[in-house]
């Protein structure tokens, strides 16, 4: 074990976390607004409007999933070594 941590240390890691919940909330609305943009923007059905809306939920939830695990991990290796 290290031992506890130093002030700027806890720092680093709030710092590094709100960055990946940004970025993952930022890319979650392009990724949203990309894929229900038919939806959004066409004239659809009801039905053609609720899976362009479901799948960009999906893939939003997907990138947003990915880029706060991807950032954490990659900054998680960082402070290892």
């Amino acid at each position: 074990m290290a031992g506890p941590r130093s002030q700027a240390e806890r720092d680093a890691l709030t710092v590094e976390i709100v960055f990946a919940l940004v970025t993952g909330a930022l890319l979650a609305g392009v990724l949203f607004v990309a894929v229900a943009s038919p939806a959004l923007f066409g004239e659809l059905g009801r039905t053609q409007e609720a899976v362009w809306r479901t799948a960009a939920a999906t893939a939003a939830t997907a990138g947003f999933a990915y880029r706060v695990i991807r950032v954490l991990w990659l900054s998680r290796g960082r402070r290892r070594g």
